[in-house]
């Protein structure tokens, strides 16, 4: 296993939809393997194959705390089929280093997907969990964090994100 490196915006792969995975290869397997790891290490409590250069509908979540263990959740070619209410939380993003907003998303969401072998599963998904299974969604979309917040809130982002590029160079 090994962590990978996890891609940053502006990179175009974020940006792009993610085509969906066919071969439930050992090629597949390995990279399901190294995202779980390069998760847990950066840490997060979700990742999508975009995130580390990778075009496939694959993402791997694990919401669990210190008190409370939940299974790790592997969803190939995942997509919402149902959602209900709205709630607002404030979401960062592995590939948006040290920036969080307040995004509104659906309350409850139930997601149809495949597991790791190819298996069809439904998900249903409350409160954190359907934050973070809309949020990795939207990652196979190459819809970001901030595609879901306002525009004045973007354009104040970008700025940031300019001079932040300026002093690294």
């Amino acid at each position: 296993m090994a962590i990978l490196e996890i891609r940053k915006y502006p990179e175009k792969v974020l940006k792009q939809k993610a085509l969906p995975v066919a071969a439930f290869d050992q090629e597949l397997q390995v990279l399901i393997d190294d995202m779980i790891e390069t998760m847990y290490a950066a840490p997060g409590v979700g990742l999508a194959a975009p995130q580390v250069g990778e075009s496939k509908r694959l993402a791997v979540i694990d919401i669990s705390t210190k008190d409370e263990k939940v299974p790790l959740l592997v969803l190939i070619n995942p997509v919402i089929v149902e959602s209900e209410g709205s709630i607002e939380f404030e979401e960062g993003c592995l590939s948006i280093p040290e920036y969080t907003a307040n995004v509104k998303r659906a309350e409850k969401v139930l997601v149809r997907a495949q597991n790791r072998e190819g298996e069809s599963i439904e998900i249903e998904g409350a409160d954190l969990l359907a934050i973070a299974l809309q949020h990795e969604i939207d990652h196979l979309e190459g819809i970001l964090l901030i595609d879901r917040i306002s525009p004045i809130k973007r354009e104040f982002f970008k700025k940031r994100q300019k001079k932040i590029q300026k002093l690294n160079k």
